[in-house]
């Protein structure tokens, strides 16, 4: 059980919001200005001019101008990198969706009015075909495969309309709830704790066990009502979370066939070194950010080594400054492609500092952390 215990953090940061500013791209300047400056510092004119530019921004338009007539981007839903056995040729909607909320766009503008009416309709019960879009040839004949398509599929969608500010409405409601008891009647039983099956010379994952994805842990941290509502349930998950996720390789038998299980979370996914510092940099500060968010990052131990590790690097000033830093940090899995980078490329040495400066910045903000502005 989860015992509540608080792991050893820092309960102070600087940011260093005029350094943010002047190199930060329109995304980064919008958000310094609108999540990180202090309460009343920023006149609303500001704060809505600098969101205004971030729609004809560069970042965003190598987004906007993929998306198709029918709301969609790539031809599929969920993909972040290209699968042959799923004709995934480029990222897909949901991801480029919630790409353009990272970016700051709002949610009104065009790009989410022709989305939001797929997602709302994916979120149903209609068994039209076409709503699986890259997994219907796989699932054509195969019930076991399209029931769990469209689960995760409703997953994802409910996790992007989430993150969209759509927390309120009833039909988000009830698919969060239904994804949350789903996850939670896994943490309860014990298939947590022993949710491998032998399956010839491998493993694959137990047919009854439902742990919790990227999606759903997407979906809890940007619905704090729905942490309210569910605390035991938040509390189990944050507490599965905060465990090593297993080593061993496994698949997923899904109806005739099997998959592989990237979208899964067993426990923290996040890989690092004796010190704690991390493989993925992008992917770590996505599932911290996350974590915080949740309330869970606390009383992690390998999420709360990693952050410790990373704020190391910061300056005087609050600024990510690692030694030897010659390049943007790579994203090895590409669950975090929305997330990072905030801004288009540029050639500016500082350009490969903003993202984790601002995302340092962020977690310690939503960690209700005492700020100190510079």
């Amino acid at each position: 059980m989860l015992t509540g215990a608080r792991l050893d953090l820092p309960n102070n940061h600087r940011i260093p919001l005029g350094w943010l500013l002047a190199h930060g791209g329109e995304a980064t300047r919008y958000r310094v200005f609108s999540e990180l400056s202090p309460a009343g510092t920023v006149a609303p004119e500001t704060i809505e001019h600098a969101r205004a530019a971030t729609e004809p921004s560069k970042a965003a338009q190598a987004v906007i101008k993929k998306q198709k007539d029918a709301g969609t981007w790539g031809g599929n839903l969920l993909g972040v990198a290209p699968s042959a056995a799923l004709g995934i040729k480029d990222v897909g909607t949901i991801p480029q969706y919630r790409r353009l909320l990272q970016l700051g766009l709002p949610n009104t503008s065009r790009p989410f009015r022709l989305a939001d009416r797929l997602l709302f309709r994916l979120l149903s019960r209609d068994d039209d075909p076409a709503l699986l879009f890259e997994y219907q040839k796989a699932a054509k004949g195969d019930e076991g495969y399209t029931l769990w398509a469209r689960n995760l599929i409703r997953e994802g969608a409910t996790a992007a309309l989430a993150e969209a500010g759509q927390i309120e409405d009833p039909r988000v409601r009830g698919a969060a709830h239904k994804i949350a008891t789903d996850v939670s009647e896994f943490l309860r039983s014990p298939l947590a704790e022993k949710p491998f099956v032998r399956a010839g010379t491998g493993s694959v994952l137990h047919p009854e066990a439902n742990p919790p994805t990227w999606y759903a842990l997407a979906m809890m941290a940007a619905m704090p009502n729905l942490q309210r509502e569910r605390a035991g349930f938040t509390e189990r998950l944050n507490h599965y979370l905060a465990q090593p996720q297993p080593k061993k390789a496994f698949a997923l038998a899904v109806g005739k066939k099997k998959v592989k299980p990237t979208h899964l979370l067993l426990g923290d996914p996040v890989e690092a070194d004796s010190k704690g510092l991390p493989k993925d940099i992008p992917l770590a500060l996505h599932f911290l950010e996350l974590l915080a968010r949740t309330g869970g990052l606390p009383a992690s131990p390998g999420a709360t080594k990693v952050l410790n590790r990373l704020l190391k690097d910061c300056d005087e000033h609050g600024v990510w400054n690692p030694k030897g830093l010659r390049s943007l940090p790579k994203t090895i899995n590409r669950m975090s492609y929305h997330s990072f980078p905030l801004d288009a490329e540029s050639k500016a040495p500082e350009f490969r500092q903003v993202d984790v400066t601002f995302r340092l910045a962020l977690i310690a903000k939503v960690l209700g952390w005492s700020l100190e502005y510079v």
